[in-house]
């Protein structure tokens, strides 16, 4: 009986057979070509390692051309080659060069267990100035969070433009991959950095490999920024009506409405007086409810009383007597006994010496 694990985990040290021309003698039945363009910056550098992409692409059989007129990179097949997926290899290396990744770098593509990963960024955002803000924090400062990134996935990661060119294993550029989108949808690469730790040191334990890793691996909750704080003033926009606004009632008007506008100049008079005599009268009310205020009395407080002090202490009365009647005793500015004795021994001594 085998342990399922056993069979799904590949044994450490075991790597795929390299494709020699035994495997495929007879060799391509047809061309295959590829081609790309480059920017104008690149055209200098590629002009120095062309000889080496040249080199390294013609031990795989594949020819590389050059085209600095039209500005593009071509690789072909020839009746040499025996590799069907030397061509796909030979066009990701032009690709890589034309993202401005080193020769160094991109000519590791031309290995087995190498791949890569052309990750465009350039649609994810909108605004322009949050499309560069994003793109700094995927670099961290000097660079930084995206050297954490490289020794955690073992990938090369190159941000450059709108683009970010990842080349390493596959395992390691689907983590790539990952964290890039995260980036741009603005979440931290932090949190996936620190995933990626945890998960390091549990590949390490041969116990954990059949188990799930959920409860080991942290969980943040995005959280929701605060609401923006209303205006005060709110400017409404009142129902546009096609109607003008009616005409303001005159003093004629509300005259005529009450029934002042009948009424004889005695009449009117006499009502005047009557609102002058009842405004005197309000008045007169509060200012003697004004000086009223001053005859109420205050409330009392009420008294907290005081508990006695406790005398824990016995004072000892026959100690303080005895000290009493010894000050009594003494002078005041009077010096102690033995201070006086040995004044008198002094004296002694040098009437003896005279």
């Amino acid at each position: 009986t085998v342990d399922e694990s056993e069979l799904l985990t590949v044994p450490d040290g075991w790597k795929e057979p390299t494709f020699t021309r035994e495997d495929n003698p007879k060799g391509l039945l047809e061309e295959s070509s590829f081609a790309t363009l480059f920017p104008k910056y690149r055209e200098a550098y590629l002009r120095e390692c062309w000889p080496l992409v040249q080199k390294a692409l013609g031990e795989q059989f594949v020819n590389a051309t050059l085209d600095l007129i039209e500005g593009s990179m071509t690789v072909t097949t020839t009746k040499k080659t025996f590799d069907p997926y030397a061509i796909i290899r030979a066009r990701d290396l032009i690709k890589l060069l034309a993202r401005s990744v080193p020769f160094e770098q991109a000519v590791r593509i031309l290995q087995d267990d190498i791949a890569c990963d052309i990750i465009k960024i350039g649609s994810l955002v909108t605004k322009r100035d949050t499309f560069i803000k994003r793109r700094e924090r995927l670099l961290g400062p000097k660079g930084s969070t995206l050297k954490a990134l490289e020794l955690l996935t073992n990938c090369y990661i190159m941000v450059q433009g709108n683009t970010v060119s990842a080349l390493g294993p596959f395992s390691g550029l689907k983590e790539v991959r990952k964290v890039v989108l995260d980036t741009m949808k603005n979440i931290h690469p932090i949190y996936n950095i620190k995933t990626l730790m945890i998960k390091r040191e549990l590949s390490k334990d041969p116990e954990l490999r059949s188990q799930s890793w959920e409860r080991f691996l942290p969980k943040f909750k995005r959280k929701n920024l605060k609401k923006r704080k209303e205006p005060k003033k709110t400017n409404t926009k009142k129902e546009y009506t096609p109607f003008p606004p009616p005409q303001p009632e005159s003093q004629i008007d509300k005259e005529l409405a009450s029934g002042e506008y009948f009424l004889k100049e005695r009449q009117k008079k006499r009502k005047q007086v009557q609102e002058i005599k009842a405004k005197q009268a309000d008045a007169v009310k509060r200012r003697q409810e004004e000086r009223n205020k001053a005859f109420i009395p205050p409330k009392e407080k009420t008294v907290v009383k005081t508990k006695k002090a406790s005398t824990e202490k016995k004072i000892d009365i026959e100690a303080i007597k005895e000290k009493v009647k010894n000050a009594k005793k003494k002078k005041l500015g009077a010096l102690p006994e033995e201070e006086v004795k040995l004044k008198m021994a002094a004296d002694e001594k040098k009437k003896k010496k005279k």
